[in-house]
């Protein structure tokens, strides 16, 4: 069978981290053509993957009648653009994340692929990292008893701003909320499922300051509250996950290894331990166990990015459905704009019966 063909919009660190890399690893997919328009970009195309073509324009992608799926790994202000282009051309989508800017994009994104019988998903790639899946199986396992806090953050330090950083820029779905938290909602929401109510502190502290560099998410279940954050001047690393539960505690720090690989050029189908966690970053679990103080390491499960596109894959042979499903992402866009909302109102937030759609 002939391999699908990929074409990239985006070869910024977004597209040659954590797309390209998979996209070229799987048997089932060729990485055909790339938008590439910096020299650099082309070089580093040519060097790593020599038989894809660098064009200059996503017009040459969404155009190209070869052309089986796109994968927009652009800025996030022109997702949608791009996204409905792709799809009015006839073409299988991959976003990445966040989906769009605003619910009413996403939902326009989801009724032109229904109408059209596209395939479109979103990539929201951290629900194959390593620390979340650990996080996952443990919730699961019910060692901790009964869940009252979960905590969840992602945590930087940089004390000054990247010039001409889009992220960083006041432009629609800029910020790290949208950027970081996009993830910890999306994970919470696989965990958890929707959420009675959402409160947001959203502020901008770095001087200078016009995108949001720190959020706090705080959203509410009947007998959980999960808190969400993330933050560019933690200069002590703070713990990834903390959860807190009727039996004790589950405390992890470090991040998942994949994408410091990935960044370093190292690529997951030339490696045999690929996503693997050191010791040095396990989590440290704490319970009362069998009437007894219990206290383990938690070996971390290993992280699996390239299985998002082992999913696609499958998905375009037919023989499976997206594990991330469009409508998924377009929950997160309405929880982000909830909580835009309810730091401009100073306010919690109740959630509607149809506020949410796949959850």
């Amino acid at each position: 069978m002939a391999k699908f063909k990929i074409g990239l919009i985006g070869f910024s660190i977004g597209g040659q981290v954590f797309h390209a890399p998979f996209i070229a690893g799987n048997p089932d997919l060729e990485l055909y053509k790339v938008t590439a328009r910096k020299a650099d970009q082309q070089a580093l195309l040519a060097s790593r993957y020599p038989t894809a073509i660098a064009v200059p324009s996503a017009d040459d992608i969404i155009n190209d009648p070869d052309v089986d799926l796109v994968v927009v790994a652009t800025s996030n202000d022109v997702h949608f653009e791009l996204t409905k282009q792709a799809l009015e051309a006839g073409k299988h989508v991959v976003v990445e994340k966040p989906f769009t800017n605003t619910v009413a994009e996403a939902d326009a994104l989801l009724a032109l692929a229904k109408e059209k019988g596209l395939l479109l998903t979103v990539h929201h790639n951290a629900r194959f990292h390593s620390d979340y899946k650990t996080v996952k199986k443990l919730i699961e396992s019910g060692r901790l008893g009964p869940l009252v806090n979960y905590q969840a953050r992602y945590d930087r330090f940089r004390n000054f701003l990247r010039p001409g950083a889009w992220r960083e820029i006041d432009l629609p779905g800029s910020g790290i909320h949208y950027d970081l938290g996009a993830h910890l909602l999306d994970q919470a929401l696989q965990l958890f499922g929707k959420p009675e109510r959402i409160f947001a502190d959203l502020r901008r502290q770095r001087e200078g300051a016009q995108a949001v560099d720190d959020f706090e998410f705080i959203l509410s279940y009947p007998k959980l509250k999960v808190s969400l954050f993330g933050q560019m001047l933690a200069k002590e690393p703070t713990p990834r996950f903390a959860l807190y539960g009727w039996n004790g505690s589950f405390v992890k720090h470090g991040v998942d290894p994949q994408e410091n690989l990935l960044r370093a050029g190292a690529l997951p189908h030339e490696s045999t331990d690929w996503g693997k966690e050191g010791e040095e970053i396990q989590g440290v679990l704490n319970i009362i166990e069998n009437g007894a103080d219990h206290v383990e390491k938690v070996v971390s499960e290993v992280g699996t990015g390239q299985d998002f596109y082992k999913n696609v894959a499958s998905t375009l042979k037919g023989e499976s459905s997206f594990t991330v499903t469009a409508a998924q992402g377009r929950d997160v866009i309405r929880l982000l704009e909830l909580a835009e909302q309810s730091w401009a109102e100073q306010r919690t937030i109740t959630l509607a019966p149809d506020d949410l759609i796949a959850y």
